[in-house]
């Protein structure tokens, strides 16, 4: 354990806890326990919870931006307008899909798509959640397809075995490094932890 430092987490779902982890662990400390797991709302309503935690340890919560709000600064004002010492609150724009799409390589590889198809700024996207999806829809693996990309008439965005795949990728092949050059969100996200890990 880096520095003798455990982060805890809360986030919205079994992907975004994934992406901590290997956030955390980038980080240079440990995961200590994700909690919420249980959508955004829920999130939200127990936000000042985690903020009093996070006077005494440190803590990340990580929230999806997705259409609430133009940028992260104001969904931020709205949730907790004053952080604790410890807390890192951090946006992923607009989904953490996208930070995950920001390595386009790792991405494309692990899909079996092209390179070139991958979304060159993912953080400009509306839906980057959609955004996989198709990339999964137009790989050259059939399984991927059957895992990632919703039966026709499901009503469903996602396949079965989606969030499955995302946190394989996320917890092995995907590069927070070279995923933070093209996702200014990521790159702050890191640069949070990284002084929660090494103060001052």
């Amino acid at each position: 354990m880096a520095n003798g430092v455990a982060i805890s987490a809360a986030v919205e779902g079994i992907v975004d806890e994934a992406v901590a982890r290997t956030l955390i662990l980038f980080a240079g400390a440990s995961p200590g326990p994700v909690y919420g797991k249980n959508g955004k709302r829920t999130l939200q309503q127990r936000i000042r919870g985690y903020n009093a935690a996070a006077r005494h340890a440190p803590w990340i919560v990580l929230v999806d931006l997705d259409s609430d709000h133009d940028c992260a600064p104001p969904l931020r004002a709205s949730w907790l307008p004053q952080l604790a010492p410890h807390l890192c609150f951090r946006v992923a724009v607009r989904a953490v899909e996208a930070w995950l799409l920001a390595d386009a390589e790792r991405v494309a590889a692990f899909l079996a798509v092209a390179r070139g198809t991958v979304p060159a700024d993912p953080e400009a996207l509306d839906n980057p959640k959609a955004a996989m999806v198709a990339l999964a829809r137009a790989s050259r693996r059939k399984e991927v397809r059957e895992d990632m990309v919703p039966q026709d008439g499901s009503g469903r965005r996602v396949g079965p075995a989606y969030a499955s795949r995302l946190i394989e990728f996320a917890a092995s092949s995907w590069r927070p490094e070279v995923a933070a050059q093209r996702a200014d969100s990521l790159r702050r996200a890191i640069d949070c932890l990284r002084r929660l890990v090494r103060p001052g």
